[in-house]
């Protein structure tokens, strides 16, 4: 059987289980552990290792704890929101220089020790919303900053790149924004089940 770990902050923490380590959640990687155990069952065994609050340097912090001592086959990672969402709050966050750099030596360093493990790194996003209003553009400008490092990072490293920004900004069309993202940041059942989508689909294209 094969290992697949979720990595990242609050968005995959999404309330996780803590007295079961790597279990449970309320969302994507609920929705995407169901929906990969119908299409290959008794395949795969899941780990979900996101913490709420994570920043791409308390992430790395956690690498060997979290990712490494995993040794997972297959690993989606979504991390960004905070490095710029802890900056307009309280001063706390990650340049995008520093961003980049840190997570480009976080991959290298997993690939490093677990060569054969396929990682899928998911685009950080943001919509206008209740926790982020007042600086949205700033948010936005600063989220997409982030969003191309991932995305260079993933090129660097040959690693699919999971776009999540477009798809959320056309289905503000159909419903707005706080049906797919309740405050901007974390997503409704709805916005997580888009992130499920995106991420089974890429995960078809790996396995």
């Amino acid at each position: 059987m094969k290992t697949f770990l979720f990595q990242g902050d609050s968005i995959t923490d999404a309330g996780r289980n803590r007295d079961e380590i790597g279990k449970g959640s309320h969302g994507y990687p609920t929705f995407v552990e169901g929906k990969l155990g119908a299409l290959y069952p008794n395949e795969l065994m899941f780990y979900n290792m996101g913490v709420s609050g994570d920043r791409i340097v308390d992430m790395y912090a956690r690498i060997k704890c979290d990712f490494i001592n995993i040794r997972p086959d297959y690993a989606s990672i979504l991390i960004g929101v905070n490095d710029v969402w802890h900056e307009l709050n309280n001063q706390n966050g990650v340049e995008d220089a520093k961003y980049y750099r840190v997570y480009r030596d976080f991959i290298a360093e997993v690939l490093e020790e677990l060569p054969d493990c396929k990682i899928m790194i998911l685009e950080p996003f943001v919509l206008k919303g209740s926790g982020t209003q007042g600086y949205y553009e700033v948010f936005r400008a600063e989220i997409e900053k982030r969003a191309a490092s991932a995305r260079r990072i993933a090129e660097q490293f040959n690693l699919t790149f999971v776009p999540l920004q477009k798809r959320l900004d056309e289905l503000t069309r159909l419903a707005p924004p706080s049906f797919w993202l309740a405050d901007g940041v974390h997503p409704t059942a709805a916005g997580h089940e888009i992130i499920a989508e995106a991420v089974v689909e890429a995960f078809n294209k790996i396995k």
